[in-house]
């Protein structure tokens, strides 16, 4: 049973549906660490790494399509076993929704970049031929989030197979089974493959000291952070190649000749989209005045809970608020959810929260990864393309702008500068979700890699011949 992104069978009943049995394999699976003898997961971390190494040697010795067809049997694994690590992943993290999560596995599956990615560039003149192929680095360090424990590990590997590395993966404490579940699925993949053993590795203990452990490691030869500013911090540090895929605080900008009908659909669907897990996701919205309320109503009409009455959104603040950031209890929450904790029961299943706040609203200008979307109007476009950019506060990752203007999408684009940019389309467009290009779960803005993909994990050689194998210069007679 395969779950598109609007199917009813999305709800609740399917959780319900197939919990059991899931719950059923874990148990049954050997071992506290849901894991099998030679599935990459290792009580010791130098052990992991030792192993990761030896299999990146093996890989090295391997064919291109060998490698190829690694890739396509994790791949097909990943296919098989979407529903199943949707719902560990759900269980365990207990944020995101399950056929979001399933949706993001076939994403994975189908659009993350393969061996297409690193084909070798040929420069040939009169002084002869140059080709520049794309070596692997060797053994890389993956630290993974708690929002997508499993489908970012399989995008990951995949990219770093693709480009000739082995992986070490750093599980977060919160979404560990899950990692643990997704490693063993991949080695299983790679060995039917006929693959090297332990290409992708973990240690059984998700720790912050396993964690530096790995990024300190000499045998670890480049770092990638997909999460919080702070661990992209940590590998900057590290004296290490580190590519830091970082938080993202996205604003949606709608002017006066938007579709509206169309920009309140895409919105909700962008904003609702695993309740708001991804940094992609809509965070804040700014409408201009003059079409404001019809936006407001057409989200209703999609789904949107909105909240008016202004002690309620005070209550809301103060409620997904703490001292030090957004409360992690409600990240990735049911917006029903949500609402239950304020007292709020609505007669229908609302998909996102609503609500008009100043541009200075603390749920504005901070990231909350939950189903919220402040509404900020504005007087004219030039204001929301002017606030838009502070609240998107430099981290140059992902904003949306609906408008028919080609003029101020060009503005808004030119002055905002992240990494994606989706126009006339729901956020989840800008990874390949209803958008074309391909799926990047790891978007470096803070390094500047942007979307990563296997030609990432690589470092370019190049060879010349001089003089010869120029075919279309002068013939050279008598050397």
């Amino acid at each position: 049973m395969c779950l598109s992104l609007d199917s009813e069978m999305a709800r609740d009943d399917v959780v319900s549906m197939i919990a059991d049995a899931i719950k059923k394999q874990i148990q049954n699976l050997p071992g506290q660490s849901l894991v099998l003898e030679n599935d990459g997961i290792f009580d010791s971390i130098d052990d992991a790494i030792d192993k990761a190494e030896q299999a990146y040697h093996q890989l090295e010795r391997m064919s291109l399509a060998k490698r190829g067809k690694i890739i396509e049997m994790i791949r097909q694994k990943t296919r098989e076993n979407a529903q199943r690590l949707s719902l560990l992943e759900l269980e365990e993290t207990g944020m995101g929704r399950y056929s979001h999560k399933v949706a993001k596995h076939m994403l994975v599956a189908d659009k993350t970049p393969g061996l297409e990615d690193i084909l070798p560039e040929a420069m040939s003149g009169d002084d002869g031929l140059t080709v520049v192929e794309r070596r692997a680095f060797g053994v890389a360090g993956c630290i993974m989030p708690s929002t997508a424990p499993s489908s970012t590990t399989i995008h990951n590997s995949i990219c770093m197979i693709a480009a000739g590395n082995a992986v070490v993966m750093s599980p977060h404490p919160g979404g560990k089974n899950t990692t643990f579940e997704a490693v063993k699925m991949i080695n299983e993949a790679i060995r039917e493959a006929g693959g090297p053993d332990n290409l992708v590795v973990c240690t059984r203990e998700a720790s912050i000291q396993n964690t530096q452990a790995m990024m300190s490691h000499p045998k670890v030869d480049f770092l990638l952070a997909t999460g919080g500013p702070g661990i992209v911090r940590e590998i900057l540090a590290s004296g290490k190649k580190g590519i830091g895929a970082g938080p993202g605080n996205p604003p949606v900008l709608v002017d006066e000749t938007a579709d509206i009908v169309k920009a309140g659909k895409d919105i909700v669907e962008g904003c609702y989209f695993e309740n708001c897990l991804q940094c992609i996701g809509e965070k804040e919205c700014y409408v201009v005045e003059s079409v404001a309320d019809k936006l407001i109503q057409e989200m209703q009409r999609n789904g949107a809970y909105l909240i008016q009455d202004k002690a309620v959104i005070q209550k809301l603040t103060d409620l997904l608020t703490t001292k030090d950031g957004p409360n992690k209890a409600y990240i990735g929450k049911d917006a029903a959810v949500i609402l239950s904790a304020l007292g709020i029961s609505p007669d229908f299943d609302p998909k996102i929260i609503i609500y008009e706040v100043p541009d200075c609203h603390i749920t504005v200008q901070d990231e909350y990864l939950m189903p919220l979307l402040p509404v900020v109007r504005v007087k004219d476009v030039d204001e929301g393309i002017r606030l838009a950019v502070v609240a998107e506060g430099r981290r140059r990752h992902s904003a949306m702008i609906h408008s028919k203007n080609v003029h101020n999408i060009t503005k808004y684009a030119q002055v905002i500068q992240t990494t994606i940019l989706v126009k006339n389309g729901p956020s989840y467009a800008g990874v390949g979700l209803g958008g074309e290009g391909y799926v990047s779960l790891s978007i470096a803005g803070p390094t500047g890699e942007g979307l990563t993909s296997p030609k990432t994990f690589t470092r370019p050689q190049r060879c010349i011949m001089v003089d010869d194998f120029s075919l279309r210069s002068a013939i050279k007679l008598g050397q």
